[in-house]
């Protein structure tokens, strides 16, 4: 989110927060809330099981488990998907308990989890970094060849900032390398077709429609390579993360055998998508996440993962760590405690 949206995010969703309360104790309404309900007498029980996520590449790893679930429950489980246009549609839900899990951006994780008191826990990170320097030539091979130059980038006051600073600052060309900030991807497109010398600072799959309208602009860096090399050096056990899942702490302590099957159902469908890169786009277009053209180009690069357990621990805690150094508030004022990891 960029600082606008966060402070506007933060006075909505408090507000939600606290008139939300109390409905979400006192309601039993399975429209409110998910349950295990019966199907019949001596039928198998099966668990209703909200899931929100917004378009881009967080969403990309269930649109198996979205196309599975449409022929009925899976395991007892009865998934229904949302899949929003934006951070600011999604939180209130999960204040609310509208859903139950949600594929977030990781920042937004640590937000959910300040603001709802320790509601929400990590359950996965769902993509890594899809950050990365494009220039229209072949100049830039290592972060050091920026010296001297103008990145255009979005994203100011917000983690594309952050991620870009820390790359900058550990390979120690921060002084050297001029940011001009734009308030849209396709101003910097632009701002690089105009400057021979240029540089930009875009994400997939956002890269793949500029090379479509330019197919000049070439792919320099991977900012989630020059992210490993500062953190290695640096002795940091960190990782660019774009998004994570996370599950309302009411529903995963209460439905533990539910939460897990999903984790299942999760895992498996990312490796699906990973593999089966054609089919997948074609569900990911269906679904209105992003075009299928575009998917079929962009998904090996958008970097789909579903990552658990102590290695979720590791890098999103290191990951977090980082961007409270740059600005707590893009954090929720702190890193999370333990808790936010704790699941059954």
């Amino acid at each position: 989110m960029d600082r606008r949206s966060f402070i506007r995010f933060v006075t909505v969703s408090s507000a939600m927060l606290l008139a939300g309360c109390d409905d979400q104790r006192e309601s039993k309404d399975p429209d409110q809330d998910s349950a295990t309900q019966a199907e019949g007498d001596g039928e198998a029980e099966t668990a209703a099981v909200r899931i929100a996520a917004l378009k881009g590449p967080t969403a990309m790893g269930v649109v198996k488990l979205m196309h599975d679930a449409e022929a009925g429950p899976l395991d007892g489980n009865a998934y229904h998907f949302e899949i929003l246009a934006s951070p600011d549609e999604l939180a209130p839900k999960v204040f609310k308990g509208e859903v139950d899990i949600a594929c977030v951006p990781a920042n937004l994780a640590s937000v959910l989890y300040a603001k709802t008191e320790g509601g929400v826990r990590a359950a996965a990170i769902n993509t890594l970094g899809v950050l990365y320097i494009c220039e229209k030539g072949d100049a830039i091979h290592e972060i050091s060849d920026l010296a001297g130059r103008t990145v255009y980038a979005s994203g100011k006051g917000a983690t594309p900032e952050y991620a870009l600073q820390y790359v900058l600052d550990g390979a120690g060309v921060s002084e050297s390398v001029t940011i001009e900030w734009k308030s849209e991807h396709t101003e910097c497109v632009a701002a690089l077709a105009s400057d021979p010398e240029g540089v930009a600072m875009l994400p997939q799959p956002f890269v793949t429609v500029a090379q479509e309208q330019d197919d000049t602009i070439r792919v320099a860096l991977d900012l989630n390579e020059e992210w490993a090399d500062v953190a290695k050096a640096a002795g940091e056990d960190t990782a660019l993360i774009t998004g994570a899942t996370i599950v309302r702490a009411d529903f995963a302590f209460s439905n533990p055998d539910a939460f897990k099957t999903f984790m299942g159902h999760y895992a498996a469908s990312v490796d699906w998508v990973n593999g089966n890169g054609d089919e997948a786009a074609a569900l990911i277009g269906g679904y209105d996440i992003i075009p299928e053209p575009v998917a079929k180009k962009a998904l090996p690069y958008c970097n789909i993962v579903c990552i658990t357990g102590d290695e979720l621990h590791d890098m999103l805690d290191g990951y977090l760590q980082v961007l409270a150094k740059a600005n707590p508030e893009s954090v929720g004022g702190s890193v999370p405690s333990e808790s936010f990891y704790a699941l059954p």
